[in-house]
Parts: C-alpha cells; structure tokens; sequence
C-alpha cells in the first residue's frame, strides 16, 4: 500500500507551483519512504525554476523527517527513525548501485528532481540521501543541515581546512554564508569578516561569530578586506605590504562576488610563500573573468565547492552542543524565529495539506545579495493554507 503524499510541484512551461495530492510508491529494496518535518528553501531552487525545463520538476534537497517505511535492503536505518534527507549520497564510493533520483507521476507526465524533493510532506528516495539523526533534536531548524550548513560550515571545516587563527572573509551571509561564519568561529578563525549589502544580516552574522561586518553598498568590500588584515613587518615581491584575507568564500556566485573573492585575498611572495586562497561556494549563476596574471603574481589559489560531507569526509561536527546548530547563536543559544518576510534564502518551510500554489516574481542579475522576495512569498503560501 502506497503513501499519500502533498508535493509541490513545478510544471515544465510555468514557474507557477501546484500542490498535488500523490500516492508514493512502496518503497524499492534501496529505497526509503520519509514523513517530513520541515523543509529547507534554497537559492539554487529559485535558480532551477527560472531556467527551461523539458519535464516537470519535484524540488527541495534538505529536510529533517522520520522513516515510515525502509526498503528490504536498507541497513542503516529503520521505521521510526529520525534521520536529515540530503542531495548528497551518504556513502556512494561503497554502494553496490548508484543511487538513483526520486521521480514521480504527476498530472503532466513524469517529474524528475536533482536527487531527492523535499518540498512535499513526504518524501521518497534512495537510502543513500539519509542520514540517521538523534531523535531529540530540533525538528525545525535541523531542516538546513542536509545543504546549506554542510556547504558552508563544510567548505571552511573541511575543504578550506582553515587553522586556528587564519583570517577569513564570507561575501554573503543568507543561509549558507552564516554557516560558513559559524564553521570558521569553530575553527578558530580570527577576524572573520563577513560581507552583504544588508547592515541587518552584518549584524546577525556576528551574533554567529563575525567580528566584522563590509556593507559593499557602502564602501569597496575589497579594499576595507585589506584594510582590517594588514601583516606588519611582511612585504610582497613588489615591496607592498601584505594583506587580505588567508580564506575569500563567495557563498553566493554571482560574477560581482567571484571576481571580488581572489583580489581579497592575502598576496604572497611569488617563490616564497603562498597567497590566500579564494573558494566558490554559491551556484555559480553567470561566466567569470578572472585575471591570471594576479594570480600567478600573488600566488592566489581559486577553488570551488559544493556538498563538502560525506561519511568519508564527515559533515560538520559539533551539531548537539550547539556550535553548529541552525537557529542557535554562537554561544548555543536559540534564536527566535524570523517571520517570513525576514528570512533569506535559507528558510525551513512546513508544507500543509491544502496549501496554494506560489507564482514566480521577477528577480534581478544580483539578487544573491538581497532576501528574496521570491522565496519569502513561498513560505507564506505554502505554510499558510
């Protein structure tokens, strides 16, 4: 007997969402049936529903449920466990088989997603994009982890390997960024700067562990980068003083952010010692120019990223003492919750039987810097039947 299921789903030649009323299939032998707690809402989905699209899409990729039916084959979890759904295999380098998409039937044909879809009140997927989770935590704010927190805490813990005392620069502190902010206080990291366009997200992200905060609409976010991270008595080959930032995240992608995250970061001494180095996080939405000759010159290195956890290469520690944990500030504490039109790109979204479709609104070349509006208009139609 199959699961009845509430899903949003994006039809193939509008960006208006509908709610369908589905009956999920019984689980495969790999494959395991989710009740769903909460949702998180990405950027990147805003980025699959303005582009074309030769089927329908099922959309979501992090949300935090509890296992109502598991597969013959499924080992490491079972009915009533709590577990974070996740884009990202658990452990794909030792599956038997990879892992394969959810898709479902809908009334326009057949609807395909990027791995999983968590916009829906349950969910169906592979084992592999489960995790177990403790079932005393949060229901709410855990939603965030299986994208947003191992992106960003995940790109400075462990891609980045920031040390103790390191200092690091995130351009863009929606929800992703300010993961980034909290894994670089974890890591020790000193000053950690964060950039936006918004004082009150610069506020909010050192409350997570920013010591500093660049409003670019205000001044040369580059420029004030050196000027807060000055080395006193080094000198590059050009006999300048040395400056920037040891780490530049670009938790956004657009082409502003990427072409500004390599000059902000420390120079070096070409032969001598290395530069900074710049890491993409955010999707990049636009081509990049970079110029090679600065990074040949500062000794700069350019990485991207995305999804950095696995079971071999762990999401990002520390989630129950609440040095990571979304929706807590940096010493624990939980943080109220934001209304709708306060939150950003990030947001956990509760799905209800009922809810309305919501209809695309027009965004901008840069919209990765501003709360969308978009996604906010979202949350309050699908948590407000």
């Amino acid at each position: 007997m199959g699961t009845q299921a509430n899903v949003a789903v994006l039809p193939q030649d509008t960006a208006t969402l509908r709610i369908e009323e589905l009956m999920l299939p019984d689980p495969g032998p790999t494959q395991v049936v989710v009740k769903q707690f909460a949702s998180g809402v990405c950027h990147s989905q805003l980025h699959q529903m303005h582009r074309p699209r030769t089927a329908p899409v099922v959309l979501g990729h992090e949300s935090t449920g509890v296992i109502l039916k598991a597969g013959a084959d499924v080992t490491h979890v079972k009915e009533g466990d709590t577990v974070l759904v996740t884009w990202v295999p658990r452990d794909v380098l030792s599956a038997r088989n990879l892992p394969a998409r959810a898709q479902l039937n809908v009334c326009d044909g057949e609807a395909v997603s990027e791995n999983v879809f968590t916009w829906a009140d349950h969910t169906i997927c592979d084992e592999q994009y489960v995790v177990k989770a403790a079932p005393t935590i949060d229901k709410d704010v855990t939603a965030i982890i299986g994208c947003a927190v191992m992106t960003g805490a995940g790109a400075v813990i462990n891609t980045a390997n920031v040390q103790p005392g390191q200092s690091v620069v995130i351009f863009g502190v929606g929800g992703v960024g300010l993961s980034a902010v909290v894994g670089a206080k974890v890591a020790g990291a000193n000053p950690i700067i964060a950039v936006d366009l918004d004082d009150g997200k610069l506020e909010f992200a050192k409350s997570f562990g920013a010591t500093h905060g660049i409003n670019a609409n205000k001044v040369d976010p580059v420029a004030a980068v050196h000027e807060l991270t000055q080395k006193s008595g080094q000198y590059t080959m050009l006999k300048q003083p040395v400056s920037g930032a040891d780490f530049a995240f670009d938790c956004i992608g657009i082409r502003q952010t990427m072409e500004q995250i390599v000059p902000a970061c420390r120079s070096g001494h070409f032969g001598a010692r290395d530069g900074g180095t710049a890491v993409l996080v955010g999707v990049p939405s636009t081509p990049v120019e970079l110029d090679a000759i600065e990074l040949l010159r500062a000794g700069s290195r350019f990485s991207n990223v995305l999804g950095v956890a696995s079971q071999r290469h762990p999401r990002p520690r520390r989630y129950g003492d609440g040095a990571l944990s979304p929706g807590t500030d940096q010493r624990g504490h939980r943080r109220p919750a934001k209304r709708p039109d306060q939150r950003s790109s990030n947001t956990r979204v509760r799905l209800a039987p009922g809810a309305k479709c919501a209809r695309r609104r027009n965004s901008s070349g840069n919209e990765g810097y501003r709360p969308n509006k978009s996604v906010t208009g979202l949350t309050r139609r699908l948590t407000n039947p």
